[in-house]
């Protein structure tokens, strides 16, 4: 089931939202060009660990980086081609509209801040309810902040539709209301992630309740900092 596009217009091009997915686009490619995948997570990667430890050092490396510096270099690693992927697609289906409301700048920070928020939530679970071990796993990846994307979405857009691609033994287009988005994502998240909720690293860092955070961020504070109401739907 795949996302083709949503049936609500913009009023100018969505300048951040590319700016934003072409960012992570080319920290992937350099990614996955010269040293291994593993290395540049285990470097530019977050670790919980690093703000109330210890670290496992079988695990975290020596030269880490700083809590405060893994939390911003995390949101743009990513750890394979679905995980990328996924995100991308769904930060450009819902972004733009989000980015409309809010204007670019305030969209910029407001973004930035909804993977903030999404990674101090799932740093608190783990440092709670986890182990030192799963505290030593990076958390990566641009999916706490897309989910703060997704719930600015529909809390300012609740009937919008999308149109979908559905592949089964043949294929069918269908338009079906975007909020079922949210219930898809959230299973491609917990299914990309090996089903981590409260330990990541069963999930390599896949951590479920950064999505969490991050949803109740977009919904919580989308009308603080929209300066105009999105466009409507147009079928």
């Amino acid at each position: 089931m795949l996302p083709l596009k949503d049936n609500v217009p913009t009023r100018s091009f969505p300048v951040v939202t590319v700016g934003l997915i072409a960012a992570n686009v080319i920290v992937w490619f350099w990614e996955v060009s010269g040293t291994p995948v593993e290395s540049d997570v285990l470097h530019y990667g977050y670790y919980p660990c690093t703000l109330q430890g210890p670290c496992d050092p079988r695990i975290v490396p020596v030269h880490h980086l700083s809590w405060y510096e893994g939390a911003f270099t995390s949101m743009f690693m990513h750890g394979g081609w679905v995980h990328i992927g996924g995100n991308m697609l769904f930060l450009w289906i819902f972004g733009n509209n989000v980015e409309d409301a809010l204007g670019r700048v305030r969209f910029l920070l407001w973004y930035v801040a909804a993977g903030l928020a999404a990674t101090a939530v799932q740093t608190y679970v783990t440092l709670q309810f986890s182990g030192v071990v799963g505290a030593s796993i990076p958390n990566i990846g641009a999916s706490g902040a897309i989910a703060g994307v997704l719930g600015a979405y529909f809390v300012l857009l609740p009937r919008a539709s999308v149109l979908t691609l559905f592949i089964f033994f043949f294929v069918i287009i269908r338009e079906i209301p975007a909020i079922a988005f949210l219930g898809v994502w959230f299973l491609f998240q917990l299914w990309d992630g090996g089903f981590a909720v409260l330990h990541p690293q069963a999930g390599g860092g896949v951590a479920f309740f950064a999505h969490i955070g991050g949803f109740v961020f977009g919904m919580a504070t989308v009308y603080l900092v929209a300066v105009r109401r999105p466009l409507q739907p147009t079928w």
